[in-house]
């Protein structure tokens, strides 16, 4: 069996981290799931273009993608989206629709208990 790793990137082991004690302090299952997507490989995180969140987020909807959102496509309704990183096209797209971006670290700050998101990958 091989021995596995640490990331190389300081802010993803933080992350990481972080998620593993918000899913234990809190008792929530939603962390420790996209703590274990983020240990893997990163060639399997998720990439989600702003149509994907257009198809499947109503207005106000809080949206967690544990990779990075991708500028292709039209977004016009205004949500809530955290993720790893952002494409600078999404972010525009996200803000033009009156939406928010924010870090899967601020999403933790905000919501600890990871009430009413929806994951995307």
């Amino acid at each position: 069996m091989a021995k596995r790793e640490n990331k190389t990137n300081p802010r993803l082991n933080t992350l990481i981290s972080l998620l593993k004690d918000t899913s234990r302090e809190n008792e929530v299952k939603i962390w420790r799931d996209i703590a274990e997507r983020l240990e893997g490989s990163s060639c399997r995180y998720a990439e989600v273009n702003v149509s994907k969140i257009c198809r499947y987020a109503s207005a106000g909807e809080t949206i967690l993608v544990p990779g990075k959102v991708l500028g292709s496509g039209v977004l016009d309704v205004a949500v809530h989206v955290a993720a790893l990183n952002f494409s600078a096209s999404a972010h525009q797209k996200i803000l033009g629709a009156e939406g928010h971006c924010m870090t899967i670290e601020e999403l933790i700050r905000n919501n600890p208990k990871g009430s009413r998101v929806r994951i995307l990958r």
